[in-house]
């Protein structure tokens, strides 16, 4: 009988063949999908407990959800329970980076509600406190930016200048950090006895330490590839957002409340307002390190028309009394114990005051009932809205720029979360 041979089924060849055909439907399936990398709320370049989730295409963002809140303490829930001088040390710990600046905010806030003014030298020393505070602010946040793009040098230089300002504001508060300086009607105390040579001093080496920062920088090809047309915002987008301070001025917008709403006498100074042309994270760099230049010079003119008088308002009333007529009268210790246990007397009414802070605006709005305490109080805080335009300005760039964007926002979480 004929009879066709066995022939065994090339089964090594078959299932190649299908591991190549499962291999080629797999590998289609993943050319569109896309990896999601939580950065942040622990990571050096985010500055602070911010978490940013990113959607990457290879290493480029393709989407940007930023997550805030991890620092929130309920600063506002918690003036409404304070007296209004009580809630000063909780300023400082909003920018703390520039803590003085957050004291002369609120404080300015409260005594718009008094209808209350200042004296001018009051006013003056609070212009000092602002300036001194903004070049310690900007010192800092161009200082990490340059460090996170590569720049190590930058840092030290900026660090050491920093560390000055401190040395100034221990003495004339007695604190480096927390300030806790003004008061709702004036300041704790007076400027120190050496105090203006110390400043003066200071603002002859930071002049020099500014023009050095500026030849490491300014022409740097490694920060400049770095910076220059990454993270550009218009400044039809930088209205659209709500963005203040250095940030919006750096995209082409005139816009300071120093010059527009003047305050603390701020009128009476000369003063140039740095924007850019491009507004792109270069052109922020550029814009603060014009605004130290020009603290430094108001702070100056400061000096050289300090006026003589009190720091602080004339009012019987809801001032506390001098510390030596409290030791030594019955009247003036009945009348200290009742402002500080009961607080100002504040009329009802509601008011809002907006300052430059190196940040930004930094409004407070207060709605007041009557009494010491505050019935509302809500804090507009320059960091929390200059980042709600990441989730706009993130997704494009490669992940890589990342650091540099957030470092050139310079924002605090503090202050955002509040």
């Amino acid at each position: 009988m004929n009879s066709t041979p066995y022939q065994a089924p090339d089964t090594a060849a078959k299932t190649q063949a299908g591991l190549d055909s499962d291999y080629q439907a797999e590998t289609d399936d993943l050319l569109g999908e896309k990896m999601v990398l939580n950065m942040g709320p622990s990571h050096p370049a985010t500055h602070g407990v911010l978490r940013l989730i990113l959607e990457l295409d290879g290493e480029i963002v393709t989407k940007c959800d930023p997550d805030v809140g991890y620092l929130h303490r309920g600063d506002e829930k918690i003036a409404e329970n304070m007296h209004y001088n009580q809630f000063v040390p909780y300023t400082d710990r909003l920018d703390y980076l520039a803590p003085l600046a957050n004291n002369v905010a609120y404080t300015c806030a409260v005594e718009k509600l008094m209808g209350w003014e200042l004296p001018p030298r009051g006013q003056a020393v609070r212009v000092i406190c602002c300036e001194l505070a903004r070049i310690a602010s900007h010192m800092l946040g161009v200082g990490v930016c340059a460090m996170d793009v590569g720049a190590m040098t930058v840092f030290l230089y900026t660090f050491t200048e920093r560390e000055k300002t401190y040395n100034l504001c221990e003495q004339l508060t007695g604190a480096r950090f927390t300030t806790s300086y003004t008061r709702v009607g004036g300041q704790i105390r007076d400027l120190p006895e050496g105090f203006i040579g110390n400043l003066e001093t200071f603002l002859d080496e930071c002049s020099q330490s500014i023009d050095e920062i500026s030849k490491l920088l300014d022409r740097n090809k490694i920060y400049l590839k770095r910076m220059i047309d990454i993270g550009t915002i218009s400044a039809e987008d930088a209205i659209t957002w709500g963005m203040t301070g250095p940030c919006l001025r750096g995209s082409g917008v005139t816009r300071d409340l120093r010059k527009d709403n003047p305050y603390l006498g701020y009128e009476n100074y000369d003063f140039d307002i740095p924007i850019g042309e491009n507004g792109d994270s270069y052109d922020r760099y550029l814009c603060r390190m014009e605004e130290m230049r020009q603290s430094i010079r108001i702070i100056r003119q400061v000096i050289a028309d300090l006026p003589d008088g009190s720091v602080n308002i004339a009012d019987s009333k809801n001032m506390l009394p001098a510390k030596e007529k409290v030791l030594t009268s019955m009247e003036e210790l009945i009348h200290h114990f009742i402002v500080a246990t009961q607080g100002i007397e504040a009329p009802a009414g509601e008011v809002y005051f907006g300052a430059e802070n190196p940040k930004g605006e930094l409004g407070f709005y207060i709605n007041s009932k009557g009494g010491g305490v505050p019935h509302r109080m809500k804090i507009r805080s320059p960091s929390f809205v200059n980042l709600s335009i990441l989730s706009h300005l993130i997704p494009g760039h490669m992940i890589s720029d990342v650091p540099a964007i957030l470092g050139s926002l310079d924002f605090v979480m503090g202050e955002c979360d509040r």
